[in-house]
């Protein structure tokens, strides 16, 4: 059977991006197939390349967020360097920022203003807040939008509400910006228009925040901070092991219960304890219900509790931490790692989660240097090179 092209070969991404939000987003269709072209400052490039050297020197978020992109580097405070922007975009199917509010549009690359010029152009406005509303110019960092809307209050213990460890606010943007484009594709597909897509951060998140959400709006009270804990399900909990690990482990109804009575535990008659039978009363009796798994797990290695738990068919997971989750045996069985190049060399990264069976696989192409390809790009837009020289030596282009 013929392999199947990439869904967005053929795709052209301009994109004025930084940090995350709108970087993971642009990644998502290079992985797809689409051609990304980055547009940098002159001035260190995406800030993101500045938070750390971890990755071989490199800033873990930027090749994280930023592989199989085309860097160019241009100083848009000069009208020379936002000209070849738009000549950038006059070429392009998409459209992505995630500039400081008000800053887009006073450069009029705008999704409204560039959608006016070019009407089969997809081009996606990113921001924190939305473009209206008391909030719209208000700065807008991940942590600042997971306390904003609520992910905070929900997270952590009783006692200390904490953040995610993850930037969950930029990624749910981003994700929403992915879709949303894929989303204008199709539908200028069969109008032959593509048109504005807005994303902002809180809307976003607030997505994500339904279930305690509705929990809050229609039963009155928000969802308690649990740790690893469920707020309305037990036992479901890290349990300490003898060798110093932790296994988590999750009963969904009364007849996993009984399993995990009988199994485990080695005691049955709790399946039918009325101070246990029911995941209300489990619930009721958290501190007794956990005291009786903890103690069956206590005296058993990681591994063998995971077996035995697995044996009852009783949902667990090891909890792993990140350097494990590099290791992790799931991953290496099933070849998702792949190394992608670099300004510092080869560098480890996983494949996608789109998986498209016989379809190519994602490209993955290197992490850019700043500026890597501006020289490329602007001989592209039909630049010579006295005027590829004079942008350079007025500082308009690196």
């Amino acid at each position: 059977m013929e392999s199947q092209p990439l869904p967005l070969d053929g795709i052209t991404v301009v994109a004025v991006e930084q940090a995350v939000a709108a970087p993971f987003a642009t990644r998502q269709l290079a992985d797809l197939g689409a051609r990304v072209i980055k547009v940098e400052r002159i001035d260190g490039g995406d800030f993101a390349r500045g938070y750390d050297s971890a990755a071989g020197g490199l800033a873990s978020h930027f090749v994280w967020c930023n592989r199989g992109k085309e860097s160019i580097a241009l100083d848009l405070k000069d009208p020379r360097g936002v000209a070849v922007v738009r000549q950038l975009i006059a070429g392009a199917d998409v459209f992505v920022q995630n500039l400081a509010h008000g800053a887009a549009a006073r450069l009029g690359l705008d999704a409204a203003t560039l959608c006016a010029a070019h009407p089969r152009l997809v081009a996606v406005d990113i921001s924190g807040y939305g473009p209206s509303g008391p909030y719209a110019g208000k700065r807008a960092y991940d942590m600042l939008v997971q306390c904003e809307a609520g992910l905070v209050s929900v997270t952590g213990t009783p006692g200390q509400p904490v953040k995610a460890g993850i930037p969950a606010a930029d990624i749910a943007a981003a994700m929403y910006a992915f879709s949303g484009v894929l989303a204008a594709l199709v539908r200028r597909g069969v109008s032959g228009r593509g048109g504005p897509v807005e994303v902002s951060m809180l809307d976003a998140l607030a997505e994500w925040m339904g279930h305690p959400l509705h929990h809050a709006m229609h039963g009155g009270t928000p969802p308690a901070r649990t740790g690893l804990a469920h707020a309305v399900i037990a036992p479901y909990d890290a349990y300490p092991t003898a060798d110093g690990g932790r296994v988590l482990l999750s009963v969904q109804n009364d007849r996993e219960w009984r399993r995990l009575a009988e199994q485990v535990i080695g005691r049955p008659e709790l399946g039918t304890d009325p101070d246990f039978a029911s995941n209300a009363a489990r619930v009721e009796n958290r501190e007794r219900t956990d005291a009786l798994v903890g103690e069956a797990l206590g005296g058993l290695g990681a591994d063998e509790a995971v077996v035995l738990l697995e044996r009852a068919g009783v949902a667990c997971a090891r909890l792993r931490d990140v350097q494990q989750l590099a290791e992790h045996p799931q991953l290496a069985a099933r070849e998702r790692w792949r190394e992608v190049g670099s300004p510092v060399g080869p560098l480890r990264a996983l494949l996608p989660p789109i998986t498209l069976p016989g379809g190519g696989e994602a490209p993955m192409g290197d992490v850019p240097a700043l500026g890597e390809h501006t020289e490329a790009l602007l001989r592209a837009v039909g630049m010579a090179d006295v005027e590829i020289a004079a942008l350079r030596r007025d500082g308009v282009a690196a």
